[in-house]
């Protein structure tokens, strides 16, 4: 048994599939193994070639190339994004780039396995080698970590397979062509057929033969060695007019349906998609820079995510035409908590913002999600703007393995201040205990006015701080107030809170002052 895991630290997986434009923006996904033997060979001329010889290197990679066809474990939920740049050119001439890639979670391991295929000592002594070696898979952009691991997982991307159903019809997977090499027989009795029938004859006395143009082109991509048919650049195979390398094959896997889900392709096809209302409500960016801003600044970021979204809208809708859903101007009576929450999130733990949130209860419309779709970069009082990656679009359910926020639980803890949106009357300011009473009657009542179900909230507890990357943080250290002048603020010293429900209920939740822009904002307790 052989299998091995690879991690992407950044998250990303960047891989153009053979025979495409990378204007295409196409992801060959998942990693196939004529992308992963070209790597490791890669790693060997760089930094082991002094360490193992080159016929160990050619027995291993003929060993994995003989064995049956490996399968895959892809993870779950797996996103095709893309950015987009103007790359210059001559003159005043600008070239539009597409950067096509896979965005996965960083700890969701991409694991190709052999189940009946074994190797000696030596082949894994310098596999592992190898793998501990490999800094990247794919382009540059896509680091990776890489190990042997022992156990095979169960594998939903196999060599061939059923990818409809006999007796209902129904589609179950898709089908994705991979490259493999061919074992070193099988491209020998290739490459013979063919440089014969180009009339190329063969070496004498070491000497090499006399060639034509058209002889030496096809000679120079064509070599007699196969481990030095797999290291022939693409450049050069394209150049030449091959199809396919000559040193592979095609494999054909079945793969989940979506397991490679579309994201950017919406924005191309606006036209012709119908969104309706209530269908999407959730929209998911990373976020990068340097320095990340903290969670203590959430209701800062909250406030520029909104500025740039409408920014964005007046670009491309016009002044006149801004989605109420986003602006949350000339609603209806009812509606005070149906438009968009901008909602600042540390998924990681260590107290720096690294993604945001956009929930809109009321549902995006076609050109809300347009917008959103486009927004790229969030400006700030000091450094540089910080860089927008769309992650995901859809229901809260949808996200709510990526996102805490979007999970369902009974009970909620404050990860900013919560401020009661109402003033306290003068008679309930005469002790700690009262003051607590009337911020706990406000809950219940907001609650109340925000939920239809009139799920009951059970229990209310104050909590002096809350544990943040290592730091404990009181409300005092966040910043507390809004930029939007004219505002009457009840509260502005805030605290946290622990809620506790009937049932469980989904996310976002965020409640008082400001909660559509990142203040009283909770997410779920490790109890459920």
């Amino acid at each position: 048994m052989l299998a091995i895991a690879f991690t992407f630290l950044a998250g990303r997986y960047h891989a153009t599939p053979w025979g495409r434009h990378v204007n295409e923006a196409d992801v060959a996904w998942p990693p196939d193994l004529w992308r992963i033997s070209r790597a490791l060979i890669a790693v060997w001329h760089r930094k082991l070639d002094t360490r193992f010889s080159r016929t160990q290197l050619r027995d291993l990679l003929a060993k994995l190339a003989e064995a049956e066809p490996p399968s895959y474990h892809l993870p779950e939920i797996a996103i095709h994004a893309h950015t987009r740049h103007y790359m210059p050119g001559k003159g005043d001439k600008k070239t539009l780039v597409f950067d096509a890639f896979a965005r996965v979670a960083a700890n969701d391991s991409i694991v190709i396995g052999w189940p009946t295929l074994d190797l000696d000592e030596a082949q894994n002594e310098l596999l592992d080698a190898l793998l501990e070696n490999l800094g990247f898979l794919g382009r540059a952009e896509s680091w990776v970590d890489a190990k042997r691991v022992t156990k095979l997982p169960e594998f939903n991307c196999i060599p061939s397979g059923q990818a409809v159903d006999v007796e209902t019809g129904e589609v179950r997977s898709d089908i994705v062509r991979l490259l493999a090499p061919a074992s070193p027989q099988a491209y020998s009795s290739f490459c013979t057929e063919k440089r014969m029938s180009a009339d190329i004859p063969v070496e004498t006395n070491g000497h090499p033969p006399r060639l034509n143009a058209s002889q030496k082109k096809l000679a120079l991509t064509l070599p007699t060695d196969w481990l030095d048919a797999l290291s022939i650049e693409t450049g050069e195979l394209q150049a030449a007019g091959w199809s396919a390398p000559p040193a592979a094959v095609t494999v054909s896997y079945t793969r989940p349906l979506h397991a490679l889900r579309q994201i950017a392709p919406i924005v191309a096809r606006r036209s012709r998609l119908s969104l309706r209302k209530n269908t999407l409500t959730s929209v998911r960016y990373a976020l990068y820079g340097k320095p990340l801003p903290r969670i203590e600044d959430a209701v800062r970021i909250g406030e520029a995510l909104r500025f740039a979204t409408m920014g964005q809208a007046k670009r491309l809708l016009g002044a006149d035409a801004l989605p109420k859903e986003l602006s949350g101007h000339d609603l209806d009576a009812g509606n005070r908590h149906g438009h968009a929450f901008w909602l600042p999130e540390d998924a990681d733990g260590d107290g720096q913002i690294d993604h945001l949130l956009v929930h809109v209860p009321q549902g995006l419309g076609d050109a809300s999600a347009r917008v959103t779709m486009a927004l790229q970069l969030l400006k700030r009082d000091e450094g540089e703007p910080l860089r927008l990656m769309l992650e995901g679009i859809g229901t809260a359910e949808m996200l709510a393995r990526a996102s805490r926020y979007t999970q369902s639980s009974r009970v909620w803890r404050s990860v900013t201040p919560y401020l009661h949106p109402w003033h306290i009357k003068k008679p309930g300011l005469r002790s700690n205990d009262s003051v607590f009473a009337a911020i706990v009657e406000q809950v219940r009542r907001e609650w109340t006015l925000r939920d239809d179900s009139q799920l009951a909230i059970e229990s209310i507890v104050p909590l002096p701080e809350i544990k943040v990357g290592g730091r404990t943080l009181r409300p005092v250290h966040f910043h507390r107030f809004r930029r939007k002048r004219g505002l009457t603020q009840p509260d502005t010293l805030g605290r946290f809170l622990e809620l506790r429900f009937a049932k469980p209920i989904r996310g976002p939740l965020a409640l008082g002052f400001a909660c559509h822009f990142g203040l009283g904002l909770f997410v779920p307790s490790c109890e459920k």
